[in-house]
């Protein structure tokens, strides 16, 4: 149920964030390929190389929670712009104001 429910998240969204996302799809790759890396590094017992792996992963998380965090408010600044143009909306251009 939770992978079909990411999947369809991931086709309603896509166009929609898909500028936005593309950083945040790189990081993901990056963080994906730095714990696959430590995996190997745990299976072969390198105690030097899964510190620096790790220390690597989460370097590549960090750079995804910003990736996200730049992506919604880029998405705000977007839906914002949207709201003040629509006289239709409560706070747009030809709305009532209170």
């Amino acid at each position: 149920m939770t992978v079909r429910l990411a999947q369809l998240a991931g086709r309603v969204l896509r166009p929609v964030l898909r500028p936005a996302l593309l950083p945040v799809q790189f990081a993901l790759l990056l963080f994906t390929l730095r714990l696959g890396r430590l995996r190997a590094a745990r299976a072969r017992g390198d105690r030097g190389a899964i510190s620096i792996e790790l220390a690597l992963a989460i370097i590549a998380l960090v750079f995804v929670a910003g990736a996200v965090a730049t992506a919604l408010y880029l998405l705000k600044d977007k839906v914002v712009t949207k709201v003040e143009q629509d006289p239709n909306l409560p706070g747009g251009a030809g709305g009532a104001s209170k």
